[in-house]
């Protein structure tokens, strides 16, 4: 196992750890505190990195790995980030610009039509400033941890911290818009449900 293998697996390692506490909070309606959290990640990050067993060839996180492939450095940050760290709540209008972005880009990557942005990600120029201009809009929005997970997701691309050496692989892939997609709608019920229930409150009669 090379190393970039290795720590593309003790990436998702930890990424399964901090999943699972996410879970965990969902299920208790309360969120552990800040120590165990860290505790709990530790524990199930090494428990799917190591082999432990049970007639398996490789250890839990592989077989995880199989079926997501990496992840990009983007939802791999904003994973970390929500669970283990204080944060604001991502920005709607940065969850509105994936989707766009993720609509635009899926349908041509994959053959629809004589252009293939997936090329771009390949020591592109253009590409890279575009990506570091949307960093700088969700600095101006006043995101500012937004403009670190850009940082740091160029500057894996730039240290080939991943096997893949295209940028899209570092900044998007398809369970982060998925994410988008899914947080983006709920939203929208809830405004609509929040709405609904102050016009009954407030109707006459």
């Amino acid at each position: 196992m090379n190393w970039m293998q290795t720590l593309a697996l003790i990436e998702l390692s930890i990424t399964c750890g901090v999943v699972i506490v996410w879970f965990i909070h969902l299920i208790i309606s309360k969120a552990l505190p800040m120590p165990v959290r860290w505790i709990v990640v530790l524990i199930l990050a090494n428990v799917f990195f190591w082999p432990i067993g049970l007639s398996l060839e490789l250890p839990l996180v592989g077989y995880v790995r199989g079926v997501t492939g990496d992840l990009s450095v983007v939802l791999t940050l904003l994973l970390w980030s929500a669970v283990m760290l204080p944060s604001r709540p991502v920005p709607v209008g940065f969850r509105v610009a994936l989707i766009c972005i993720a609509l635009m880009f899926y349908p041509l990557a994959l053959g629809l039509g004589m252009f293939d942005p997936y090329v771009w990600g390949y020591a592109s120029l253009g590409f890279l400033i575009g990506v570091v201009l949307l960093a700088l809009v969700c600095g101006l929005l006043g995101w500012t941890k937004g403009v670190w997970i850009f940082a740091i997701a160029i500057i894996a691309w730039a240290g080939h911290w991943h096997e893949s050496a295209n940028l899209w692989d570092y900044v998007l892939d398809p369970l982060l818009a998925f994410w988008a997609l899914i947080t983006c709608i709920q939203i929208l019920f809830f405004r609509r449900r929040n709405k609904a229930q102050s016009g009954y409150l407030f109707r006459p009669g």
